[in-house]
């Protein structure tokens, strides 16, 4: 099965609410990630400005030239974090 993110809209601080091409609705508390990472390219979007620059493309949820992104099953499901925190970035 193949999805997309058909919407994504800004709530407050780092939750961005998305839905799906199957109708499904998440919405995704981006800073347990951002304040956990020790890596300075992720930390950078702990600035509310920068992280609120999200776009779709291709149906997939990024930041900059892919300078941030996320499996889209891990949004899906919003597990990305029970995977372990990731570090690096993407």
């Amino acid at each position: 099965m193949t999805l997309n993110i058909m919407d994504a809209i800004l709530m407050d601080g780092y939750r961005i609410a998305l839905t799906f091409d199957d109708g499904k609705q998440q919405t995704v508390d981006f800073k347990p990630f951002l304040v956990s990472s020790h890596h300075p390219e992720v930390r950078a979007f702990l600035d509310p400005d920068r992280f609120a620059q999200f776009e779709l493309r291709h149906g997939e949820l990024v930041w900059g030239d892919y300078d941030l992104c996320f499996p889209i099953m891990d949004l899906y499901n919003n597990t990305f974090l029970h995977h372990g925190v990731h570090l690096a970035a993407a």
